[in-house]
C-alpha cells in the first residue's frame, strides 16, 4: 500500500481511556490482568470512548468492570502513560487511536460481567504481557511497572 493509500484510511486521532488492571499477590508479586478483543482475539487492556461528565480514570474504571469485570481504585489521577493503536471499525475503515492509561488496583473481580461471553481475561506478570500485546508503547508501560511497584501500590507491596 503506498503511504497515500494509508493514509487515506486513517482520519485525526481519536482520543480513548484504558485501564491497566492490576494487584499484588500474597509473595508481593505485581499481576496485570489482559483481555482479548472481541474481534481479532489480541491480548488488550479495557479501553474505552470519552464520557460527557466522567474524567478519563473514571471512563477507564467503568470499561474494567464493563469488559474484564474488575473493579478497583484507579491509583492516580493522571496517566501512567500513552499509547496509540489503528482500530479496525466494522466499516473497515480504520481509525487512529490515542489511548490514555490509568493504573486500576484491583478490590473485586466479579464472576459475572457485561462482556464475559466476547472476552477471556487471564492475569499475568507484567513482564509476560508485555510480550503478548501488540503496541510497543503499551509494552513499556506494562514493563516498567513491575520495576516501580512501591510507587505503584502506594509504598507497599
Amino acid at each position: 500500500m503506498s503511504n497515500s493509500a494509508a493514509t487515506a484510511t486513517h482520519t485525526r486521532g481519536h482520543q480513548q481511556y484504558g485501564a491497566v488492571p492490576f494487584t499484588v499477590d500474597l509473595a508481593g508479586r505485581m499481576r496485570v490482568a489482559l483481555l482479548t478483543s472481541r474481534e481479532t482475539g489480541r491480548w488488550v487492556i479495557p479501553k474505552g470512548w470519552p464520557i460527557a461528565n466522567l474524567t478519563g480514570a473514571e471512563v477507564a474504571s467503568r470499561e474494567a468492570i464493563e469488559e474484564a469485570g474488575l473493579s478497583g481504585v484507579v491509583a492516580a489521577s493522571k496517566p501512567a502513560g500513552h499509547y496509540s493503536y489503528a482500530k479496525r471499525l466494522s466499516t473497515g475503515q480504520t481509525i487512529n487511536c490515542q489511548v490514555d492509561v490509568y493504573l486500576l488496583h484491583v478490590q473485586v473481580e466479579l464472576s459475572a460481567w457485561p462482556e464475559m461471553a466476547q472476552r477471556v481475561r487471564a492475569w499475568f506478570s507484567p513482564q509476560v504481557a508485555a510480550t503478548l500485546v501488540a503496541e510497543r508503547a503499551l509494552a513499556k508501560i506494562l514493563v516498567g511497572l513491575a520495576t516501580n511497584l512501591p510507587a505503584v501500590t502506594g509504598g507497599s507491596a
